[in-house]
């Protein structure tokens, strides 16, 4: 027994955790098909959206945890839903008018808005495989279009008409009395207007793989479920989808939790045994709005790719599941600087640590060594206080706290200067706010500017903090976050900022003094509100 599996298998890590269940699942019975199936499902009504990339990455980590503990060889799937109708049209996309005649045809059929694809769907898909691409994600990508059409679903629609009965109890049941009447699995496609039919029906022939219904027009109509002409009800859908591929785990957010038991029901009607669930917290808005694909609230998957790295989203993914987190852009600056923690933190771990640490999850075990000698947050209130148009010019900063750096050597601070620069425009720019000092703040920002200007000591951030600190305890602040504040609000507009001893040693002793004097001299309040 290896370290690595001993470790592992005690691991309080939620992706080993996870992982363990599945090896006990097939602890006596490994898969027949010779390989663990993990699945991701992904409905292409609107763009994607970053709850769609956590899913696969989160369902990754799960595998790559799985692999550590398992010989058993592993797939992922990432299935569209492309054959479902256009319930609405998207607020997020051009001229959303023109879709409105197309309302109800597969989503496969639906012209492409943005004139780059065939369809909305194919546009929709085109733009999940590029972003899952870009994080190095191996999937095997399907789309229900092509997996209906083509007949690898025909068996499984089959046996679907075999046991139209068994499935439309376990439907019904969890049906209000009215939607009864009407409700079936099957939704036929219309071959005169091509929209997916929410038609009741009138028989189903199992010996034929038939099914009758009155059409749009109320004309009755036979047709055969197989060849892609008839699609399943969403919720029978997605068991039927568990049972054709025989799919061995799938994560989904916690809106699905309430049927997951009938998911369940109709995989194993249909002949296969239920997958292995994940159930996660659902992603909210900076209003506590959940995340839509169709309304386009919350951040894109290239808007966090504008401002921070990719490997930070992922992060931001691993943190609590199965705790509903807020997705805004204000998240992105922590989530920058405390992946890069982790990964210092990697370098000096026992294996037990490091299968607990996030990037080790991130990176399959390998993480890359993190070159950011100054914090992302620090970045931030260097462009704040140096209105800094360019990386190029960060660099300037940068080189006197680290001499040794270039953008050579460091290439991921380079990106992060380039990403500080951009966030602090979009964002800390349009927000700052300064106001004036009181009278003990003007005195004491008064010292601290000659302790500066006087300054022979080492110019470390630890000893220009220790002097910082110095400087609030002397003027009676109680407590000290106080006197922190007030060098954030009146110096930077900021409510919070970095370690202001560390901020010193990267903006320079110098540059801090005229950022003292010009903000006593109320430079900066030209505009601002003074709170």
């Amino acid at each position: 027994m290896s370290e690595l599996y001993a470790l592992a298998m005690k691991s309080k890590a939620w992706p080993f955790e996870e992982a363990r269940k599945l090896v006990k699942r097939f602890e006596k019975n490994p898969p027949k098909k010779g390989y663990v199936l993990f699945e991701t499902g992904y409905g292409p009504s609107g763009l994607p959206h970053i709850g769609t990339f956590g899913e696969v990455a989160r369902t990754t980590m799960i595998r790559r945890a799985f692999e550590a503990i398992s010989d058993i060889p592993t797939k992922l799937i990432c299935f569209s839903d492309d054959l479902d109708g256009m319930r609405k049209v998207p607020g997020n996309v051009p001229n959303p008018d023109a879709l409105q005649e197309h309302l109800q045809r597969p989503l496969s059929e639906v012209p492409d808005p943005f004139g780059t694809h065939k369809s909305f769907g194919d546009h929709n898909n085109a733009m999940l495989r590029r972003f899952l691409d870009t994080f190095g994600f191996q999937y095997d990508f399907y789309s229900a279009s092509e997996f209906y059409k083509s007949g690898q679903f025909d068996e499984i629609l089959l046996r679907a008409v075999e046991k139209y009965d068994e499935i439309m109890e376990v439907m019904l049941a969890s049906l209000r009395e009215e939607r009864r009447e009407t409700y079936s699995c099957f939704l036929p496609i219309s071959p005169k207007s091509g929209r997916v039919l929410y038609v009741p029906m009138k028989s189903v022939n199992a010996a034929e793989g038939t099914i009758t219904f009155d059409d749009e027009e109320g004309e009755e109509t036979t047709m055969r479920v197989t060849g892609g002409q008839v699609k399943l009800q969403w919720k029978p859908d997605f068991g039927a989808r568990w049972a054709a591929l025989n799919v061995d785990f799938e994560m989904y957010g916690k809106d699905h939790s309430t049927n997951t038991h009938i998911y369940d029901k109709i995989c194993r009607i249909l002949g296969a045994p239920a997958p292995a669930h994940f159930v996660y917290e659902m992603f909210l808005d900076e209003n506590g709005n959940k995340i839509s694909k169709s309304s386009g609230n919350g951040i894109s998957i290239d808007q966090w790719l504008t401002y921070a790295s990719a490997e930070s989203l992922s992060y931001f993914m691993y943190l609590k599941p199965k705790t509903a987190k807020r997705l805004h852009f204000d998240v992105i600056p922590k989530a920058v600087d405390e992946y890069h923690q982790h990964l210092r933190a990697f370098e000096g771990q026992d294996l037990k640590a490091r299968l607990n640490n996030p990037v080790w999850h991130i990176h399959q075990g390998k993480p890359p060594v993190s070159d950011m000698v100054v914090p992302f947050a620090m970045l931030l209130n260097l462009a704040s206080a140096s209105n800094t148009e360019t990386k190029e010019q960060m660099w300037g900063f940068i080189n006197k706290y680290a001499p040794d750096a270039t953008p050579q050597t460091h290439p991921g601070l380079d990106s992060a200067a380039g990403f500080a620069v951009q966030y602090y425009h979009d964002f800390v720019k349009p927000e700052k706010v300064y106001r004036a000092p009181t009278d003990t703040e003007r005195a004491a920002l008064q010292d601290m500017a000659e302790r500066l200007k006087n300054w022979d000591g080492a110019a470390d951030a630890e000893t220009l903090q220790s002097m910082v600190f110095s400087v609030g305890k002397d003027h009676g602040f109680d407590p000290l976050r106080a006197w922190f504040s007030a060098i954030y609000e009146v110096l930077l507009g900021a409510k919070q900022g970095p370690r202001f001893g560390g901020f010193v040693a990267l903006y320079g002793i110098g540059e801090t003094v005229a950022l003292i004097e010009k903000a006593l001299g109320g430079a900066f309040l030209e505009g601002c509100e003074a709170t």
